[in-house]
């Protein structure tokens, strides 16, 4: 039984891509933001739920010695964060909160995992990128949450970089605007028909974490379903 960390387990597509995981057969070390979700997974057998602030070193250690031993063989990154601004309305703490929710969580789990899948002969992270961060004419108004994720991008190409040979890579999913309780709230005139469901894309990870879907040697997927 495959055993993959998962987090941001706690949202809309940890949630779904803990279940599709749990279903498809893997084991599954799911991290939380807070001790209210800790009973959010006791349904399923084969997940064990920790609570980890990610932007907190000494609670990322705390968490590391106690799966210390635990074989992982793929982590899928999944906290992040989102604001709106242009350049003019971007200050630098909107800057600070994107780097931190949206890179600094990630390279918080890729540091300590890097090591461990040297040790063990190879691993997998799968990382959440945006397409704002791709297209500039998207993130021309989202310009905190852009550079944040452009960083995401960066990551994933330095891990697939430093593990050439060693059976290490990243991929980065895009997806298009998740269809989310919270984004039909917010958007309230969209058509939630162009959107990408969670379950979409956890679909899509569990095929790039299959026997076939890590011999793919694409770094990127694009996942926008409708412009």
């Amino acid at each position: 039984m495959k055993s993959i960390l998962i987090t941001g387990a706690s949202g809309n597509l940890g949630t779904s891509l803990v279940e599709v995981l749990h279903q498809k057969g893997y084991h599954v070390i799911a991290t939380l933001g807070s001790a209210r979700n800790l009973d959010l997974f006791n349904h399923l057998p084969n997940v064990e739920s920790y609570v980890v602030d990610l932007l907190d070193a000494g609670s990322v250690s705390d968490f590391l010695d106690k799966i210390a031993g635990k074989p992982i063989d793929a982590a899928a990154l999944l906290v992040g964060g989102f604001t709106a601004g242009s350049i003019q309305d971007t200050d630098i703490d909107a800057l600070t909160t994107m780097y931190q929710l949206n890179f600094v969580t990630a390279f918080a789990m890729v540091k300590p995992l890097l090591a461990t899948f040297e040790a063990q002969g190879g691993g997998q992270f799968v990382l959440i990128g945006a397409r704002p961060a791709l297209e500039p004419e998207m993130g021309q108004n989202l310009v905190a949450y852009s550079l944040s994720k452009s960083l995401v991008f960066a990551l994933a190409n330095l891990i697939n970089a430093h593990g050439n040979g060693k059976h290490i890579s990243a991929t980065v999913i895009v997806p298009g605007t998740l269809d989310t309780p919270a984004n039909r709230e917010a958007m309230p005139d969209a058509d939630p028909a162009t959107w990408v469901s969670p379950d979409a894309i956890s679909e899509t990870i569990a095929f790039v974490l299959s026997d076939t879907g890590k011999t793919i040697s694409e770094p990127v997927f694009k996942f926008y379903n409708q412009p």
